[in-house]
């Protein structure tokens, strides 16, 4: 079931891919996509950033994440020994075929929720990590401006960073996974109500797909984070790295 490349598993590419970008913050395009495709990993699968993520997180860690869909990250995570995990997904669908996927595989030790990141149903402090790969960026398809983004957008996100910010522990970590480059997303998360510090690196081959670790409690003075230099190569649209739906959050679409 596993495609490495990142591409849908048992659909074809047109079956899934919505009409406009802005789709993307619609409910029922979820349901949709997700009754008909079985797997598709957004920004590389758990063996690109592996060595990343076991830096942050460790066996005895309990973790979130966020927008599940139908990504195989719980298993890889679950595969390294991590296994207090809570899966959430908005989309009723993407649930279900999840829990029967993990239960189908023996990782009855999953739990998978239907629920709204926007407000979580969970209480303050309960995780050591909270992780979203490719989730928050869904939030920014309809932005405008990536400089000056629509009021929407920005109230979205914030609602979102501060219920992951909520359920984290006081020193717990939240990993972003993410083609959101740092002078677009800085602005969110060192927003002066967060109490985390923020960190980057990167990954990916031929232009980089960025992992963010903002760990709460840690805060640093604005100048001093965010320090590391990234060398931005060119981007090609030809590129075959790009030969996905991804690359549909690198440029920013929208209806206009």
């Amino acid at each position: 079931m596993e495609n490495l490349s990142g591409n849908p598993v048992e659909s074809h590419k047109g079956d899934v891919l919505p009409a406009s970008a802005s789709a993307y913050l619609d409910p029922h395009y979820w349901d949709d996509r997700f009754s008909h495709e079985e797997h598709y990993e957004w920004f590389k699968d758990y063996s690109h950033f592996r060595h990343l993520i076991l830096d942050h997180i460790n066996p005895a860690s309990s973790v979130l994440e966020l927008g599940c869909g139908n990504s195989q990250l719980c298993e890889g995570l679950y595969g390294d020994g991590i296994t207090e995990l809570t899966c959430i997904d908005l989309s009723p669908v993407a649930v279900e075929k999840m829990k029967q996927r993990l239960i189908s595989k023996g990782y009855k030790d999953i739990q998978v929720l239907e629920a709204d990141m926007l407000d979580l149903p969970f209480a303050n402090g309960s995780f050591d990590v909270v992780i979203e790969k490719g989730t928050m960026d869904v939030l920014f398809v309809d932005s405008g401006d990536p400089w000056n983004p629509r009021v929407e957008t920005v109230d979205r996100v914030m609602s979102m960073l501060r219920q992951i910010h909520r359920v984290l522990k006081t020193h717990g970590t939240f990993i972003s996974i993410t083609f959101g480059q740092p002078h677009f997303r800085r602005p969110f998360f060192s927003n002066s109500e967060f109490t985390w510090s923020t960190e980057w690196r990167t990954f990916g081959d031929g232009f980089h797909y960025f992992f963010y670790i903002l760990k709460k409690g840690h805060r640093m003075s604005e100048s001093a984070e965010c320090t590391e230099r990234i060398d931005m190569p060119s981007i090609s649209p030809y590129h075959d790295e790009l030969d996905s739906e991804d690359y549909i959050f690198r440029t920013n679409i929208d209806d206009a």
